[in-house]
């Protein structure tokens, strides 16, 4: 089977916000870069996800104002996590289980980098076919 790592999104390539920064310049990083998540960090530590998920449930139907909310009221906390090592397949199967779309990749407790449905239907896409 294929590592988890083989997919995944290094961390230094992920695109990461400050926790105090308004949801509307989030939204708008996630639209210009297109993408789905952004990482949320307090200093150098991450504390967090924000995904296009959290902008429709937590403000669009909620009716909060993402000129005035910041990130850190509507990420989700702490990020689901599977270890590097581990297959495409347990990614799958712990991305349904938890109903997620993203997780964190971890290397001896360390995130090392990020893996979402996109990425699982991006490496399937571009298997050999019969």
């Amino acid at each position: 089977m294929v590592p988890v790592k083989s997919c995944m999104v290094p961390v230094d390539k992920i695109v990461k916000v400050d926790r105090d920064i308004l949801v509307k310049t989030a939204a708008e990083m996630m639209r210009d870069n297109g993408i789905g998540s952004v990482i949320v960090t307090s200093g150098e530590e991450i504390i967090g996800i924000l995904t296009d998920t959290d902008l429709v449930r937590r403000v669009v139907a909620a009716g909060a104002d993402p000129m005035r909310t910041t990130v850190e009221k509507i990420m989700s906390a702490p990020i689901v996590s599977i270890e590097a090592d581990r297959t495409l397949l347990d990614a799958n199967d712990l991305m349904a289980k938890e109903h997620i779309r993203h997780l964190g990749v971890t290397q001896a407790g360390t995130m090392v980098g990020m893996i979402s449905v996109r990425d699982l239907v991006v490496f399937l896409t571009n298997l050999p076919r019969k």
